[in-house]
């Protein structure tokens, strides 16, 4: 039986990939920083911080023969961890982002062009955003002589307690249709087309990428090739939970969210959210043998993880929804 470690096993997809490996006969061990891990069965769990070298050394040290890491490197460097883990396993999985991809080719692909590489904007390329530091993690592996890596790059990815609605997260957008409240959202984005993808089908995916040779030191977008404008995704919530959406301009929308105007926020907005994602899967289902038949629509995903939001959850006021109430207010919306 293959051991596998999962890193940000709590995750929104690390909770689904921990029963779906065992699913398949692998001895799991999760590891993630909650109390207690969100599924049940034979999986053991270790509760520990997977950036503290010596945490992560030990652990390593019951020998792994796949590694898939969820983790995201953002405030730490990368390249002081990745060799630990290609040194340490026979199969590494790193979760990138189709957040590298710039928007120049439709449908994208994986050899699509990325931020990194393409973008004008000296600013972001310079910068440690997420779209920029994935791809420069991506840049560490490709650049090593280790054969044993692939790279995953899942969409916009909802699940349990996360559901989002362009850059939203769940406390202000569903979040606030639970208080009855409106939700205010950028108008540019409204007719963009976006891929959303249910945590459980990008599990399934990366489930049965791993310890497939021809996959290694290889990319592939893990995700569903259904789109939907943010439009029709605010519809959908609209007729799950009552969601009412007030489309506004985008300058409007961030200084809600960011009255300091931090870039971050603006560049998650115009180079993401903003960009046509229109996403080919082809690629990943040639490996898996998986077709899009397999994937669970995005309406049936989005309502199966509504109806998963615990009846004792009290929705509660946040400082940028506080923001869109005094400009809903102020604006007569």
């Amino acid at each position: 039986m293959k051991k596998v470690l999962v890193i940000g096993a709590t995750g929104a997809m690390g909770r689904y990939l921990v029963p779906e490996l065992v699913s398949l006969g692998y001895e799991v061990t999760g590891v993630g920083l909650d109390a207690a891990p969100p599924w049940g069965g034979p999986a053991s769990y270790v509760r520990g911080d997977a950036f503290d070298k010596g945490f992560l050394e030990g652990l390593l040290a019951h020998g792994f023969d796949g590694i898939v890491n969820f983790m995201d490197y953002g405030g730490h460097p990368f390249s002081g961890y990745y060799r630990l883990f290609l040194d340490h396993t026979s199969h590494y999985i790193f979760l990138s982002s189709c957040r590298v991809y710039d928007d120049k080719e439709q449908p994208v692909r994986e050899t699509s062009p990325r931020l990194l590489d393409s973008s004008e904007d000296e600013v972001l390329k310079a910068s440690n955003d997420y779209c920029i530091q994935k791809a420069r993690n991506e840049d560490l592996l490709a650049a090593s002589d280790y054969g044993n890596w692939t790279i995953v790059r899942p969409a916009t990815t909802f699940s349990t307690m996360r559901l989002q609605l362009v850059t939203l997260e769940f406390a202000d957008g569903v979040g606030r249709a639970l208080m009855g409240k409106k939700v205010v959202l950028p108008v540019q984005a409204a007719d963009k087309p976006a891929t959303l993808c249910w945590g459980g089908d990008v599990a399934k995916m990366i489930a049965r990428i791993l310890f497939r040779e021809e996959a290694k030191r290889e990319c592939y977008n893990v995700c569903s090739a259904e789109h939907r404008t943010w439009s029709e995704i605010a519809g959908y919530y609209h007729e799950l939970l009552g969601l009412e959406p007030v489309w506004v301009d985008k300058e409007d929308y961030l200084a809600i969210l960011s009255p300091e105007k931090a870039l971050n926020v603006r560049w998650q907005l115009e180079y993401a959210r903003l960009f046509r994602r229109v996403t080919d899967n082809s690629k990943v289902l040639a490996l898996t043998g998986l077709s899009q038949d397999d994937m669970i629509p995005m309406f049936e995903g989005l309502k199966k993880e509504i109806g998963n939001i615990p009846e004792d959850y009290v929705p509660r006021d946040t400082p940028v929804g506080l923001r869109m109430d005094e400009y809903l207010k102020k604006n007569g919306l």
